[in-house]
């Protein structure tokens, strides 16, 4: 169809003749309304917005002459941001005459990548720039393999769940059971004792 032709059909319809593939021979064209298609295109843009998860980097702060139980504590912080799928920024500051004594920085973030290396995977090996060493540590695994494996480990609680409930319900009839046959056989003893005053 000749252009002047489409571009009469499309304004006869009050719609918008849109070129798709001009690379293409004869150049592709389609009638619609362009203000809507723009609109539903930004829709889309905006819902895939919302799925997506930015992925932060968060920094934790250690020195050379860290103690044991505030090096776990902070070990324990890493590997929670690792698992809310966050990338880890390890710093060590040198102040004054520390920065004689770097290699004990290099220790401790040999140390922290050691711990978390089931965790994670390291981006940047320790490195110094200035008066700071710092390492960058990533998640192994993606949020969607991650969301995947809480929603597998969901189902299981629940299915085990299930079972437990299943199994006490059973547990509970079969001894209401016994106690019914009791009185069911009580009922029709005294069913079958025939009565002294009936029979005189």
């Amino acid at each position: 169809m000749p252009p002047f032709e489409a571009l009469k059909l499309a304004r006869s319809k009050n719609l918008d003749l849109v070129e798709i593939s001009p690379t293409a021979q004869p150049p592709v064209c389609r009638i619609m309304d362009y203000g809507k298609y723009l609109y539903q295109q930004e829709k889309k843009e905006r819902e895939a917005k919302k799925h997506q998860k930015t992925i932060t980097v968060k920094e934790v702060k250690f020195r050379i002459n860290v103690d044991d139980h505030d090096y776990d504590t902070k070990k324990n912080h890493v590997l929670r941001f690792l698992d809310e799928g966050d990338k880890v920024k390890a710093t060590i500051f040198f102040r004054g005459r520390e920065m004689t004594r770097t290699g004990l920085g290099r220790q401790i973030l040999e140390r922290l990548i050691k711990d978390v290396e089931p965790h994670s995977i390291v981006e940047f090996r320790p490195r110094q720039e200035g008066n700071t060493l710092h390492a960058i540590l990533a998640p192994k695994k993606s949020a969607v393999e991650r969301e995947k494996e809480r929603e597998k480990e969901a189902k299981q609680k629940a299915k085990a769940e299930q079972k437990e409930k299943m199994l006490q319900e059973k547990l509970a009839q079969a001894k209401l059971t016994p106690e019914k046959k009791e009185e069911e056989s009580a009922v029709t003893a005294a069913a079958e004792v025939p009565n002294p005053v009936s029979q005189a």
